[in-house]
């Protein structure tokens, strides 16, 4: 006899992770562990029991075991164990073009552009990163993580509809283990780039709160000091330059919770720049004068989206066990409206530089 039940599950734009737990009773007889697993969890192989062990997934006792190991009175079993949910939907393969950064037969790292949503959802049925990826692996089948819809195949983590960057893809059940086990233990490496409104006090820092579903707008997140709400989430921040009005910063993520950057940004009184679901599309910083309304506004044209991007990716190979780190540059379009504002600055610089030398006889 056995006790199973589900101890965490984390859905987030970045990772979404079943962490099962079984406890075992007195009269349990003595079996191998992958055998056991196989015969209570359901639609998941031995196989893909056993890379979940090799990899360190499955833990007796706050321990990692081997396939060989056999379960025992009292034992308690403890697992993240990514597998293949119902397959009732279907996803349409479709011609998306994708920007590959790096593939082999194991992974892929793509460059996601602003703009392309990752996964089928309401409001969005084609089209899709995933229709994009079952076109280019039309003769594989890409893995689907426990927890996940069938219509995600190859996902390990997301990332926004319009923010832009890196993604990973797993491309076999045993990538998949390997990699989520590394996003479940935050042990992933990912740096963003943001544009936020305001001047930021401090050079570095950290943002710590608990992050969840909005209680009055369904639509957003939001921050829950006390704890008593959402999931921890914790973000570092450092400052990169300063334009008066908007600040550019690097953000490292330690968790990876829904809108987690965006979230947190606001929080600390400085929400991304055209980040319209937060009110960043509105001038939050700056002069009354039409003129910089102007300025502001050719910029919202010119970045039709929240100023994020996801730079870099770091995480160890799930075969060869070499670190991977992939970098990439700025978009265009985000690349632009920080041109527009260095420009800005610069205006504005010779402006004081002109006055404080007038006033000299």
């Amino acid at each position: 006899m056995v006790a199973i039940k589900n101890t965490d599950l984390e859905g987030t734009s970045d990772e979404l992770f079943e962490h099962q737990r079984i406890l075992c009773d007195k009269n349990q007889t003595s079996v191998r562990i992958d055998k056991f697993l196989m015969d209570r969890l359901e639609r998941v192989s031995r196989t893909r029991i056993q890379n979940a062990i090799q990899i360190g997934c499955v833990l007796v006792n706050e321990k990692p075991v081997r396939s060989s190991y056999k379960i025992r009175p009292g034992d308690d079993i403890s697992l993240v164990l990514p597998s293949n949910p119902d397959e009732s939907e279907t996803v349409e393969p479709q011609p998306i073009p994708l920007e590959i950064v790096y593939e082999d037969e194991h992974l892929m790292v793509i460059n996601k552009p602003a703009g392309l949503v990752v996964h089928p959802g309401v409001g969005n049925t084609s089209g899709t990163l995933v229709n994009g990826l079952l076109y280019h692996f039309q003769n594989h089948q890409l893995p689907v993580m426990k927890g996940n819809a069938p219509d995600r195949p190859g996902l390990v983590h997301r990332i926004d509809k319009d923010t832009s960057g890196l993604l990973l893809i797993a491309k076999t059940d045993y990538a998949m283990t390997h990699l989520s086990k590394q996003f479940y233990d935050h042990s992933i490496e990912r740096e963003y780039i943001a544009l936020v409104w305001g001047d930021m006090e401090d050079e570095k820092g950290t943002i710590t709160g608990n992050i969840g579903r909005h209680e009055r707008d369904r639509m957003q997140m939001a921050v829950f000091q006390d704890g008593s709400q959402g999931k921890h989430a914790v973000t570092h921040y450092e400052v990169l330059e300063r334009m008066y009005y908007v600040t550019l910063v690097k953000c490292h993520l330690e968790t990876g919770r829904t809108h987690q950057i965006r979230v947190h940004m606001k929080y600390i009184g400085h929400t991304l720049f055209n980040d319209a679901r937060y009110n960043g599309d509105s001038i939050l910083k700056g002069t009354v004068y039409n003129k910089y309304r102007q300025f502001v506004d050719n910029c919202f044209k010119i970045l039709p989206r929240q100023a994020l991007h996801a730079r870099s990716l770091g995480f160890i190979h799930p075969v060869t066990e070499k670190p991977m780190y992939f970098e990439n540059k700025l978009p265009e379009d985000f690349e632009s409206v920080l041109t527009k504002w260095r420009d800005y600055v610069a205006a504005r610089k010779e402006i004081i530089d002109y006055e404080d030398h007038s006033d000299i006889q």
